[in-house]
């Protein structure tokens, strides 16, 4: 039974501009303390870059704003879940109603900025048509919402979702069954993106099973390492060095990490990460600092 005196989450996170990149691409939040009315939300969105989606950096922050939004409304709803019946029901939103209203969130989004902010050049030039339009905001995303009783999270596009469990085995439970190949993945500003969204379902029947750390990267960091594995041991590493040190020496160390990744990969690179401290829970309930990524 799960009980509602939860520990509450550290998070941590940064976001590092890729080399030679005019703008870094990427957008990220943390926000919430993981308890009952307050879940924890991150996210992780990473813009695809290139001229062909100019404003992508937007389009990642569309993306983060609105799965905050979304997810954190989830999230309360799912305090009731143990009642008969709430659970399947939730199951079901999760997999396959959430992705149409995010996607349809996004859309509006970024449809709403370009009609605030046109850049057709000529007073006779075509009006792009919203396809079009789109694919100018085209950017992934991932993201996760941990309540007591709830562990879901989100992806559509490249990027990683690494879970530590409560016993140390580390899983990537969104990892697609095949890698998507060069530069091509599934976006926000796809056709029909919503069916292109994966769902990780996991309810949390027993405290003590709560995972012990998620982590969310955009694949500048992945692709930093020579294979999945150089991936994975980044991550046990994040979890050993956590346990040892604790979040303040990871958080200041956490910007030089994405640096040098950056250096590898090239790329914008980005990480969120939820920590679930040991110890008694705090009389206040663990108040904690909202983390979101600033303008640079």
């Amino acid at each position: 039974m799960v009980t509602l005196g939860v520990r509450r989450w550290e998070t941590l996170g940064d976001s590092v501009q890729g080399v030679n990149k005019r703008h870094n691409q990427d957008w990220y939040a943390c926000e919430g303390t993981g308890g009952g009315d307050d879940p924890l939300v991150l996210a992780v969105a990473d813009g695809h870059g290139s001229a062909k989606y100019a404003r992508s950096g937007l389009g990642a922050r569309f993306a983060v704003d609105r799965f905050l939004l979304r997810a954190a409304e989830f999230g309360r709803a799912a305090r009731d879940c143990h009642e008969p019946g709430r659970l399947a029901r939730l199951m079901t939103y999760a997999r396959d109603d959430f992705p149409r209203a995010l996607v349809h969130d996004w859309r509006e989004a970024a449809l709403g900025h370009w009609a605030r902010n046109r850049s057709v050049a000529d007073e006779g030039a075509r009006e792009p048509e919203q396809d079009e339009k789109l694919v100018l905001y085209g950017t992934t995303l991932i993201g996760a919402v941990l309540t007591p009783w709830l562990f879901v999270a989100w992806q559509i596009g490249d990027g990683d979702l690494a879970v530590v469990e409560h016993d140390g085995v580390l899983r990537r439970p969104l990892a697609p069954a095949e890698e998507d190949l060069g530069d091509e993945t599934e976006s926000l500003c796809g056709p029909q993106a919503w069916r292109a969204v994966r769902t990780h379902w996991a309810p949390v029947f027993d405290e003590a099973r709560t995972p012990r750390l998620v982590v969310l990267s955009t694949d500048g960091l992945s692709k930093s390492f020579a294979s999945a594995d150089g991936y994975r041991e980044f991550v046990a590493g994040l979890d050993d060095r956590l346990a040892a040190e604790g979040s303040e020496g990871v958080r200041s160390a956490l910007p030089e990490w994405l640096r040098q990744a950056s250096q590898y990969s090239g790329d914008d690179t980005t990480l969120a990460a939820a920590l679930r401290p040991v110890g008694p829970v705090p009389e206040d309930g663990g108040a904690m600092e909202t983390e979101r990524k600033t303008e640079t």
